[in-house]
């Protein structure tokens, strides 16, 4: 969302207060994070200029990053209503919405900011989002498409345009556009400064490449099975990663050097990210590197966790692991994630045990589970991804969300249903219950947006057959 540049006269002729002071000071905070503190200057300001539109905007803003998104609706209708119906301020709403579930409202205020600013290449960027959520997957190419003939250094509509391509299936286009991720506003950079160029897969043997472990746990999961395809080019090879991957990628390569800080970083002669690896690789639907599995569980912790679960499910019980939300944290989670509570038709099928492997806050919801099956909740006990592994070894099944732990059970070539939403992640393409990232994995997509009951009744028809 992007700040006003200030009140006009509109609501505010009679205030005794230097009203655009204190509102260029209320936008600095917001734009400086100090939520709270814009939070309440706008307040003083609407007490006083309750139909102020440029504050009632503003203060919409702000209560959508605090979470308040109802509260933010509301406002921000009512400054478009009192006379700020302008693309920024349309365009702005037009989030709102879309975070709220309401995309046809959204799709017919992004059209109508296009139709005010025909020119404006961020309208027709915003209207391609809402396009992507709405499944209008030709439409979202053709809106980012018109941005970037306004506008060719335009990252979020080259970032756009690479997911709608890939999600098609269009991975040669695709994986050129998506080379713009790292330039969007905001985003993480992928390694600090340096002079040092980007890796274009041309090999040599005589210095480091530095791969860098970017994006969430299950995008490192996914594209770490490159890495033996780099070293065949550059044998030796460092990669930069989180703590929790380290016991992954061993497993990948008997040399790779791996570390966690940037100060312990090996002279490298060219770098990468692990996700940039599939354009070099020529990666297409029909060449997906799919050597599964290419991650296993220790054998001596799979028999620990086997041991363990004996009394906790018992052996003529098919033993189903499942996790049911992801990071809260993640841009899309109020999208991919569900609740415990909408697994009870799987909870009903007879002759089955639940294996909690979730984690983070919502593991709480255990705690208020009565459904049918035994729900054995031990991700509590789950120290690492190592640990994870081993127990994946010992369940017939595992049902999940779009987490990591979908990601991980499918490169152990463990059977893994994975439950979608209805505008999914580029990488599950359009329609298809396979993958060809992952052979043992099935996809259950949902038919209405945000609803999981027909996928979680379809899912408990195939465990019944």
């Amino acid at each position: 969302m992007e700040t006003p540049t200030g009140p006009g006269t509109s609501g505010s002729a009679t205030v005794p207060v230097p009203l655009g002071e204190v509102f260029g000071i209320a936008a600095g905070f917001e734009r400086t994070g100090k939520l709270a503190e814009a939070d309440s200057l706008l307040r003083h300001i609407l007490a006083v200029a309750p139909a102020q539109p440029d504050s009632l905007h503003l203060s919409g803003i702000v209560a959508f990053r605090l979470g308040r998104h109802e509260e933010a609706l509301a406002k921000m209708e009512q400054a478009i209503a009192v006379g700020l119906d302008t693309p920024l301020y349309l365009r702005n709403i037009c989030e709102v919405y879309r975070t709220l579930g309401r995309l046809d409202d959204a799709v017919r205020t992004a059209k109508r900011a296009v139709a005010l600013a025909p020119n404006d290449p961020l309208c027709l960027h915003n209207l391609a989002i809402i396009q992507y959520e709405r499944l209008e997957i030709d439409e979202s190419i053709a809106s980012a498409e018109a941005a970037l003939l306004m506008d060719r250094t335009l990252p979020g509509a080259h970032f756009e345009l690479a997911e709608a391509l890939l999600l098609k299936g269009e991975m040669a286009r695709g994986w050129e556009e998506y080379e713009w991720r790292f330039r969007i506003g905001g985003a993480a950079p992928l390694m600090p400064p340096t002079d040092k160029p980007q890796w274009d897969g041309t090999p040599f043997d005589d210095a480091t490449l530095l791969l860098v472990a970017d994006q969430g746990f299950g995008d490192v999961i996914q594209f770490c099975r490159y890495i033996p395809w780099a070293a065949a080019r550059c044998p030796q090879i460092a990669v930069a990663c989180a703590a929790e991957m380290m016991p992954l990628l061993r497993q990948l390569h008997p040399d790779l050097h791996l570390f966690t800080r940037w100060d312990t970083a090996p002279p490298f002669r060219a770098f990468c990210a692990l996700s940039g690896l599939p354009r070099l690789h020529g990666t297409r639907l029909d060449s997906v590197l799919a050597p599964i599995p290419y991650l296993r569980a220790d054998p001596a912790r799979a028999a620990e966790w086997r041991e363990r679960l004996v009394p906790l499910a018992p052996p003529s019980y098919r033993r189903v692991g499942i996790v049911w939300a992801g990071r809260p944290t993640h841009n899309n989670d109020r999208r991919r994630s569900a609740s415990l509570a909408a697994f009870a038709p799987i909870a009903a099928v007879p002759r089955v045990a639940l294996v909690s492997l979730q984690k983070g806050p919502a593991t709480d919801q255990a705690g208020r589970y009565y459904g049918r099956a035994p729900l054995i909740n031990i991700g509590a006990e789950i120290q690492d991804y190592d640990d994870t592994m081993a127990l994946l070894d010992c369940l017939d099944v595992v049902v999940t969300v779009d987490t990591s732990v979908g990601h991980l059970a499918a490169a152990m070539g463990r059977p893994v249903w994975i439950l979608l939403a209805t505008a999914p992640d580029w990488r599950w393409l359009l329609e298809r219950s396979d993958s060809p990232w992952y052979p043992t994995v099935r996809l259950f997509r949902q038919t209405v947006a945000r609803r999981w009951d027909d996928v979680m009744a379809r899912v408990a028809g195939e465990l019944r057959a």
